[in-house]
């Protein structure tokens, strides 16, 4: 009992650590065009992050992403006990490589740093056969498409957007679309709580599966009894949601910086378009059940802003050493996770 409490508390401070590290996401743009003070931002952008939690039960009725993350290792491959422990393991390289990715300012990917870490462990006990490939291929392949789809939607949108406002006095648009980056940054929130939170709730479902697999069940409280993630408990979610909430109100400064103006100069009227390629994706990739991350969502949906002005608009340069980071999260993830799971099972 006291390690499946463990690797809870140690889950939640991920998806709290995600909310911080990936705040700049949905607010970077509104920061920077000076539609909100930072203080602002965060509040706005943690409340439709916890408003999620309603939108998956009440309206879309599933955590699709959650169901993904718990299919990525095979969970009948290993005894109950076994299966915890590699949770356990996965979860503390996660929050490691994430909180050094918040310190060096570099918009990594949360989700990925979940996904490695989870797979190393597996890794690490069953070998290459205990993790689905099919899934984690799946995961890999939208490290570079769910930015290329940010990087197109945002290109077109943007085109969209300025055929229609050519006529438009200056000052008119630069107040329509302060409101519509309101509305924008709110509806990336949105997505991104629909996104994040439900991999962590993932993790924890696989966690609560695998005490269930090694004690008797009907020993268990209700709340604690679980078969498959479809029949979880809501504390589960709204655990995850909240958490993901408080976490994006301590901000993620550098980051934000980074996003905001490192990559490429927005205004208003870029920065809604940037924010509705980016949740245009984001409700894509939520819609299927796969995991994809915010940073690089929005990355290249503010590329893309920044590329209809010209290309050397763009600080390539920058997005390069991001790229980098990308790629490296999951194999650099799951190697510490690999040696976090050797040391767990020295110890023990």
């Amino acid at each position: 009992m006291i390690l499946l409490f463990t690797i809870i508390i140690l889950a939640l401070a991920f998806d709290f650590v995600n909310g911080f590290h990936d705040a700049a996401n949905s607010i970077s743009t509104v920061v920077v065009t000076k539609v909100l003070t930072p203080l602002q931002a965060v509040l706005w952008a943690a409340f439709f992050n916890f408003v999620a939690f309603f939108y998956a039960k009440y309206i879309t009725h599933g955590f699709k992403v959650a169901d993904t993350i718990a299919k990525a290792v095979d969970k009948d491959a290993f005894s109950g006990e076994d299966l915890l422990y590699v949770v356990l393991a996965g979860i503390i390289a996660a929050i490691i490589w994430n909180l050094f990715t918040w310190w060096r300012g570099i918009p990594s990917s949360s989700s990925h740093t979940l996904i490695g870490g989870f797979a190393g462990a597996a890794i690490a006990l069953g070998g290459f056969s205990a993790i689905h490939s099919t899934v984690i291929g799946t995961i890999i392949i939208f490290i570079f498409l769910a930015p290329l789809i940010g990087f197109i939607a945002s290109i077109a949108i943007t085109l969209l957007t300025m055929h229609i406002i050519k006529k438009g006095k200056p000052m008119k648009i630069e107040k329509w679309f302060r409101r519509l980056q309101l509305v924008s940054s709110a509806w990336l929130s949105l997505q991104h709580g629909l996104n994040d939170s439900p991999k962590v709730m993932g993790i924890i479902c696989v966690a609560l599966i695998a005490f269930n697999k090694s004690v008797d069940p009907s020993s268990l409280p209700g709340w604690l009894q679980l078969e498959d993630v479809s029949g979880v408990h809501d504390w589960v979610p709204f655990a995850c949601f909240a958490a993901i909430a408080v976490g994006t109100m301590s901000g993620g400064w550098k980051i934000i910086k980074t996003m905001g103006n490192k990559i490429t100069k927005i205004q208003q009227v870029e920065g809604f378009c940037a924010q509705t390629a980016g949740s245009l994706t984001l409700t894509l990739t939520e819609h299927f059940g796969i995991p994809v991350s915010t940073s690089h969502v929005i990355t290249g949906s503010i590329m893309g802003v920044g590329s209809v002005k010209r290309l050397s608009a763009v600080r390539w340069g920058i997005t390069i050493d991001m790229l980098w980071a990308w790629i490296l999260t999951i194999p650099v993830s799951a190697l510490l996770a690999m040696g976090i799971f050797w040391l767990i099972r020295l110890i023990n």
